[in-house]
């Protein structure tokens, strides 16, 4: 007899302002996932809601694997994520790589770029976030932009929300212009700071989706939740000198 799958939980960080909405995206994301991962549990919790992460570790018990809905391996990823787990009296669940440190992730967006170049010149503006705190965020939306520009031979630019360059001040990139948004979900930065942003730049090119909400999502989780790669301990892999 084979041994039971472990449970598996998704986490992201929500809206704090009104966490309802983004928890209940979060849940339905999780059943497509689950809908992947035959005899395998797929629950979900935001950070927003602060006792949301207990429940579900009470409901489904000792060792399981947590995955992070968040484009970044860092400080949340490799520190306040273990410190929740502990602080609810999980006990051997196993924190993995981050969504955005998912290298199917970087070869999906360079397949969106592809596509929106079919029918635009381009160029690329990838719209990140970003951190004022830390460079890992930004190192990974780089090295996205290189393999985009490594591969297509486009034009690419990173704009940030919370970091220099800001997407604001990227200006004049022509009515061909192609914004993809790096982000796991539509919460408000996609919704409503992006394109703000884009308004004061004088945009007049293209917005796509942002990346996470593309219908290759749940199949790609769930390929990270069966290799099960841990999150990196010390720095994310993906920080540049």
């Amino acid at each position: 007899m084979s041994a039971a799958l472990p449970p598996v939980i998704i986490v992201a960080h929500g809206q704090p302002s009104d966490p309802a909405p983004a928890a209940a995206e979060l849940a339905g994301l999780a059943a497509k996932v689950e809908a992947h991962l035959p005899g395998q549990i797929v629950a979900s919790a935001t950070l927003a809601e602060p006792e949301a992460l207990g429940r579900v570790v009470t409901k489904l018990g000792q060792g399981g694997l947590l995955y992070p809905l968040f484009m970044a391996g860092g400080w949340f990823t490799r520190t306040h994520l273990p410190a929740r787990l502990q602080t609810v009296g999980a006990v051997g669940w196993q924190v993995l790589e981050p969504l955005g440190c998912d290298p199917a992730l970087h070869e999906l967006a360079v397949k969106v770029a592809a596509e929106a170049l079919e029918t635009r010149k381009g160029p690329i503006l990838l719209a990140a976030h970003g951190s004022f705190k830390s460079p890992v965020p930004s190192d990974i939306a780089r090295h996205v932009a290189a393999k985009i520009r490594d591969e297509l031979g486009c034009d690419v630019r990173v704009g940030f929300i919370d970091q220099s360059p800001q997407l604001a001040e990227i200006t004049n990139l022509g009515p061909d212009a192609i914004c993809l948004p790096f982000f796991a979900a539509a919460g408000g930065h996609v919704t409503t700071d992006i394109p703000a942003a884009l308004a004061r730049s004088g945009f007049s090119g293209t917005l796509l989706p942002a990346l996470g909400l593309r219908p290759e999502i749940p199949a790609l989780i769930a390929q990270a939740i069966r290799a099960a790669h841990p999150v990196c301990v010390r720095e994310c892999r993906f920080r540049q000198s």
